[in-house]
């Protein structure tokens, strides 16, 4: 089975007015979340082989703060940032045949139009696909590049919330 864990960006701040989009980073209560990921990715002992990270400054934060992650491979794209579902499904089929998990770290409503898209149920997303949560689908051995709507299961979805402090 492969995995694909699509997380959106924690909580980022909007302190400093003037700032470019891009460019803004992680609020107090999106590093609180962040950190509450990393341990619950380390419970579960998530190792993703290949993490695609948007290159917005909230996203790369969020990444950090998940160390040790320990992926084989990181790539910071710019391309991922305000990726619609579309752009990040190309992207993903573009993943090698060599790797078995892939997480991107990205931003909505591209994460949850993908995850939406990609699961043949999305029950337990609910209606909102907040920051920091993360959704978790698994699908069979087909090759990154036939992956289409309705091939995956949705395996789990967390949000920052439901986690320990």
């Amino acid at each position: 089975m492969r995995r694909l864990y699509l997380l959106r960006h924690a909580k980022s701040s909007w302190k400093e007015s003037g700032i470019p989009d891009h460019d803004r980073p992680l609020a107090s209560r999106g590093r609180k979340a962040a950190k509450a990921m990393a341990k619950h990715l380390r419970e579960q002992r998530v190792r993703p082989d290949l993490v695609l990270c948007s290159s917005a400054t909230r996203a790369r934060q969020t990444f950090e703060r998940l160390e040790p992650l320990k992926a084989r491979e990181v790539h910071i794209e710019r391309e991922l940032y305000g990726a619609d579902a579309a752009t990040l499904l190309a992207r993903l089929r573009d993943v090698p045949e060599g790797v078995g998990s892939v997480m991107v770290i990205a931003h909505n409503p591209g994460l949850e139009d993908l995850t939406r898209v990609l699961a043949r149920s999305d029950g337990d997303l609910g209606d909102k696909f907040p920051t920091g949560a993360l959704a978790t689908l698994a699908f069979s051995d087909r090759e990154w590049a036939s992956l289409e709507r309705g091939t995956a299961e949705l395996v789990d979805f967390v949000r920052p919330r439901e986690l320990p402090g």
